[in-house]
C-alpha cells in the first residue's frame, strides 16, 4: 500500500499538529500518523484509573501557549473546532511544614497580601518583578515565536531594549540568585524556586534567572490554564482543523523508516509496511535520538550525528494518579484552601537538592518536592458526578546506580512517600478516599511515549548547551534536518518543552518559506 500526500508528518504531538494544521490551512494535503490509539503525545488524556475518570497522561496547565500568537492572534481558529479554556483560582496553593501557607491568586494585590504575611519587603519585590516583566515580555516572545536564524537572537533584542542590559545578567543568572537576592522571607524563598522549577530547570542552574519573572507572571496574568475537558481538548482541536483544511490524522500508525530517495526523503514507511510519500516534504516530531535511527548514519553526516550522540536527557517526573471522591483540602486559618495546583517546596535547601539528585542519580524520599494537581476542581467535566481525578508529581532520576529496569522493583515505596507527603498538608485524603491509582515512574513515563526519553517530557534538558541555535543540533535548529526535505519540530527543537505551540509554530513558518509562500499569507486575518 502507498498514498501520496504533499507533506507528510510523523508524529501526533500537539507541535506537530500545530505545524500541519498551518501547512494543511495553506493548501498542502497533510497526512499525521500517529504512533499510539491517540493523539495529542504529551497533551493526552486518558482513562488511566477507573472508567470515567479522564486524566492528562502528562500536561495539565497549558499557561505558555496564551500569549502564542496561534491562540492570541487567533490564527488558527481553534475556538472554532472546540477548544475552550479555563482560569482556576486560587492559581496555586503552597503549604510549608511549619504550618503557614502561600495562596497565589488571579487577583495581585490579594497574592501581594500573602506574601506580605510573611515579609512587606518581599511583597513589594514580587509586585515589583512583575511589572518588570510585563515590561520585557514582549521581547522573550519575539524570541519564541520565531525560527532562529529568522530574526535576531535574543541578545540582539535585548540590546534594544532599554532595560537590555539589566536583562542579558538576569537572564544568565540562575533563579536562584535572582530570588536570593529579591527576597528575604524562606517560605517567599521557597514559593519562587518552586515556582522557577516548573519546567523541570533546576533553579540553581544558570540560564534560568529569567525564569524567576516568567513563570510567576504567567500564572499571575493567565492562571493554572488548562482546556476544558482535558489537556487532549487542544490536540482534538488542532486534528479537527487539520481535517477541515482537507488533512488526514491516522492513529496507530508507527512510523519504522525514512524514505531516503537520490538523498532526499521522500516519505516514511509504517510498521504494517504501508508507504506513506511526500510530494513537497516530511516533517517529524519523532524524538532525535530515535530518528537517527530510521534512516542510515551517512545519511545524516558525521557531525549531527556527534551531536544526538551527546544529548542529554532532562529532570523527569514520577507521577501517580489517583481517582479520589474528594479533592485534598488544606487547612488554612478560615477553613480550607481546595485548589487545581498545589506545591510541596519544603524549604529553599529542599529546592536546591532537586538537580543535584537527578544528576547523581538519587532517589531521595526525604521531604519530597510535589507538584500536586487536581484539575476537577475547576473542571468536573472530567470525572464521575461528586469524583475527582488527582495527580501527584514528583521529580525523580531515570538513571539509577542499579539502571532504570530497577523502578519496577521501588515505584510503589516513591509512590506511598509522595502520598503520605501530600497527606502532611491534606490530612482530609485517607485510604477510604481513594478509589483507584496508577503508578508512572520515569521508565513508565518513556514505556507510555517514546517521546519522552529517559522519562523526560521535554524532550531532553533545556541547559544552555541543548537551547536556542543549540537545540537540537548546533548548525541544525531552524527546523531543517541534513536529510534534504526532512523537517523537525517537537520538544526537541527551539524553545523547547511544554505547551506553548512554539516548535510547531516555528517549523511551520520555515517550511511554509520552503514551500514558496509565508505564514502572514497563510493566517490572513487569523481565521
Amino acid at each position: 500500500m502507498s498514498e501520496t500526500f504533499d507533506v507528510v508528518v510523523a508524529g501526533a504531538g500537539h507541535n506537530s499538529l500545530v505545524a500541519a494544521a498551518y501547512v494543511a490551512k495553506a493548501g498542502f494535503r497533510c497526512v499525521v500518523l500517529e504512533a499510539r490509539d491517540r493523539i495529542g503525545g504529551d497533551t493526552a488524556t486518558e482513562e488511566l484509573t477507573l472508567p470515567g475518570f479522564r486524566h492528562d497522561t502528562c500536561s495539565t496547565a497549558h499557561n505558555l501557549i496564551q500569549t502564542s500568537p496561534t491562540l492570541r492572534a487567533n490564527e488558527l481558529g481553534l475556538s472554532d473546532f472546540g477548544l475552550e479554556y479555563v482560569y482556576p483560582d486560587p492559581v496555586a496553593h503552597v503549604p510549608f511544614p511549619d504550618g503557614t501557607w502561600l495562596t497565589q491568586w488571579r487577583d495581585l494585590d490579594r497574592t501581594c497580601e500573602e506574601f506580605a504575611k510573611f515579609s512587606p519587603h518581599d511583597a513589594a519585590a514580587f509586585r515589583r518583578m512583575m511589572t518588570e516583566y510585563d515590561a520585557v515580555k514582549s521581547v522573550f516572545g519575539a524570541y519564541r515565536y520565531t525560527p532562529i536564524g529568522f530574526g535576531p537572537s535574543l541578545e540582539a533584542l535585548l540590546e534594544q531594549h532599554p532595560d537590555g542590559a539589566r536583562w542579558a545578567r538576569r537572564q544568565a543568572q540562575s533563579g536562584w540568585e535572582v530570588i536570593r537576592d529579591a527576597f528575604h522571607d524562606w517560605h517567599t524563598r521557597a514559593f519562587m524556586l518552586w515556582m522557577t522549577f516548573m519546567t523541570m530547570q533546576p533553579p540553581d542552574r544558570p540560564g534560568t534567572g529569567w525564569l524567576a519573572y516568567s513563570i510567576p507572571y504567567g500564572r499571575q496574568a493567565h492562571s493554572w490554564t488548562m482546556p476544558r475537558g482535558g489537556s487532549a481538548a487542544l490536540p482534538n482541536a488542532l486534528a479537527r482543523c487539520i481535517e477541515a483544511h482537507g488533512g488526514v490524522v491516522l492513529t496507530s500508525k508507527p512510523v519504522a523508516r525514512l524514505l531516503i530517495e537520490g538523498g532526499r526523503c521522500v516519505g516514511v514507511e509504517t510498521d504494517d509496511g504501508a508507504a506513506y510519500r511526500a510530494r513537497r516534504a516530511v516533517l517529524s516530531t519523532i524524538h532525535i535520538k530515535h530518528l537517527v535511527e530510521m534512516a542510515p548514519s551517512d545519511a545524516w553526516g558525521e557531525e549531527f550525528i556527534a551531536g544526538v550522540d551527546s544529548w542529554q536527557a532532562g529532570v523527569s517526573m514520577f507521577v501517580t494518579h489517583f481517582a479520589t471522591t474528594e479533592p485534598p483540602r488544606f487547612p488554612v486559618h478560615n477553613g480550607a484552601v481546595t485548589t487545581v495546583a498545589a506545591g510541596m517546596p519544603g524549604s529553599p535547601d529542599r529546592m536546591l537538592r532537586v538537580g543535584n539528585e537527578f544528576h547523581r542519580g538519587i532517589v531521595a524520599l526525604d521531604d519530597p518536592v510535589l507538584l500536586v494537581v487536581c484539575a476537577t476542581v475547576a473542571d468536573p467535566s472530567r470525572a464521575p458526578a461528586g469524583r475527582h481525578t488527582l495527580k501527584v508529581i514528583g521529580f525523580q532520576p531515570y538513571e539509577l546506580p542499579e539502571g532504570p529496569a530497577h523502578w519496577d522493583e521501588i515505584e510503589a515505596s516513591v509512590s506511598a512517600a509522595n502520598l503520605a507527603q501530600l497527606r502532611r498538608y491534606a490530612p482530609n485524603l485517607s485510604d477510604a478516599k481513594i478509589l483507584d491509582a496508577r503508578i508512572e515512574s520515569p521508565l513508565g513515563l518513556e514505556r507510555l511515549n517514546r517521546h519522552n526519553w529517559h522519562g523526560s517530557c521535554h524532550g531532553g534538558d533545556m541547559s544552555p548547551a541543548q537551547s536556542g541555535r543549540l537545540r537540537p543540533v548546533p548548525t541544525w535548529a531552524q527546523h531543517r534536518l541534513p536529510i534534504p526535505g526532512l523537517y523537525q519540530t517537537g520538544a526537541t527543537t527551539h524553545p523547547g518543552g511544554s505547551v506553548s505551540a512554539a516548535p510547531g509554530r516555528n517549523a511551520a513558518m520555515v517550511l511554509l518559506a520552503d514551500l514558496g509562500t509565508n505564514l502572514a499569507d497563510v493566517i490572513g486575518d487569523g481565521r
